[in-house]
């Protein structure tokens, strides 16, 4: 059902293709979508987000090590390493540690496991999956391009009629391309390659029918 790979590039829970691409941007994507359904019944929707997850426990853990670590230089500076000056110090430095957590979202994901990181990109992707309607299509022919920006990773998930047609391992390379080209910072131009791609794929096994409608957005926000 799946293909997955690691991304590059920063918070917040809502999907935001405005936020990361300018209208021109989005205006290319949205064309790739319609040029790439029309020539398959399968619906391709690109979905941005800023995270998939608080990772709340991992920010709390980063804000005590980095309010410790800086006690600590403070206790050796003074030359006073005591626990009376160490353990108020800590108390103290730990909210504006997470201050400055909640600033840098990237912190908390150095306190938390990369199998972990990806378990959680892949429920979030498939909850949207879900939640978005994607297993609803007629011919259970949608497919989702999901990007989650701040743990750098992308999936792409097919529904039914598409897993039983097209092995989940096709998608695996179109989402590492994905990936790679986000890293260089052209998210637009790799993300309609990809969509182009996703079509040609669909549209052998899934070819357009003179009675298909378009069954979900071209871009998802939340």
């Amino acid at each position: 059902m799946t293909a997955a790979a690691p991304l590059t590039a920063g918070d917040t829970m809502t999907e935001s293709f405005s936020k990361h691409l300018n209208s021109e941007q989005r205006a290319i994507i949205l064309e790739a979508v319609s040029r790439a359904e029309a020539g398959t019944s399968g619906e391709i929707v690109p979905m941005l987000v800023d995270r998939s997850d608080d990772y709340r426990e991992a920010a709390v853990q980063a804000a005590v090590v980095m309010a410790a670590l800086a006690a600590l230089l403070i206790s050796l500076a003074v030359h006073d390493p005591s626990v009376w000056l160490f353990i108020p110090l800590t108390f103290i430095l730990y909210f504006p540690s997470t201050a400055l957590v909640h600033r840098l979202p990237r912190l908390k994901l150095a306190f938390t496991l990369t199998s972990r990181v990806r378990e959680v990109v892949h429920k979030r992707a498939i909850r949207a999956f879900h939640e978005k309607g994607l297993h609803r299509t007629r011919e259970e022919n949608g497919i989702l391009i999901f990007i989650s920006l701040l743990e750098r990773r992308v999936w792409i998930l097919g529904d039914r009629g598409i897993n039983a047609v097209i092995p989940p391992e096709r998608w695996t390379s179109l989402a590492s391309d994905l990936a790679s080209g986000m890293r260089e910072g052209r998210m637009a131009e790799t993300l309609v390659t990809t969509i182009t791609d996703v079509g040609d794929i669909l549209k052998k096994h899934f070819p357009h029918r003179m009675n298909d409608t378009n069954e979900l957005p071209d871009l998802l926000e939340e």
